[in-house]
């Protein structure tokens, strides 16, 4: 599943990174809760939380199968 999920993070990158932003992947748990680390410009934006839950987390549950969650740590 880590390499679906690395995958699907590479699909996201340049959308990110056109704002000055990237992504991490941080842990993956059994439970399918994937922990992510949101970078630069992303780290401090007020809209983040939209992004991580409508965006980031819609797009990895519907590429790999298992992902329960996505979750941003510090």
């Amino acid at each position: 599943m880590k390499e679906e999920i690395l995958k699907a993070l590479e699909s996201i990158r340049p959308f990110l990174q056109a704002d000055n932003g990237d992504i991490e992947l941080v842990e993956v748990t059994e439970e399918g809760i994937v922990k992510v680390k949101l970078l630069g410009e992303c780290k401090d934006c007020p809209l983040s939380a939209m992004t991580l839950r409508a965006g980031i987390e819609r797009l990895m549950m519907n590429q790999v199968p298992g992902v329960r969650r996505i979750e941003a740590v510090k």
